[in-house]
């Protein structure tokens, strides 16, 4: 990883979900992707916190659409906040390489 630390779970989770659903990466949409794919409830305030830290730190950037009267804002990764999931990602296969998946599924049977 570069000079960032890891990537918290929530962050990796909305960073992935801008970049599903570019060009119309708002708040609300970056949360019902969360939502549609994690199969679970998540508060609008943690989105946009979280949408806002990643902001200060680099990894995304928002802006305002000219077209729109509409107060929301359209958030894109940054060239930091793609490596910073490259990072991610990468330090998660390798910490899950030599694990034995029936092994462990089969722990939770039984």
């Amino acid at each position: 990883m570069s000079d960032q630390s890891p990537l918290g779970v929530f962050e990796e989770q909305i960073l992935v979900a801008v970049l599903r659903v570019q060009g119309d990466a708002y708040g609300m949409n970056v949360r019902r992707e969360i939502e549609r794919v994690t199969e679970r409830e998540v508060a609008i305030g943690a989105v946009y916190a979280t949408l806002d830290r990643l902001e200060a730190k680099g990894l995304l950037v928002s802006s305002r659409p000219r077209s729109q009267i509409s107060p929301r804002r359209l958030f894109a990764l940054t060239a930091a906040g793609a490596q910073a999931l490259a990072d991610t990602r990468a330090m998660r296969d390798r910490l899950w390489q030599g694990v034995d998946l029936r092994r462990l599924a089969a722990l939770g049977r039984g």
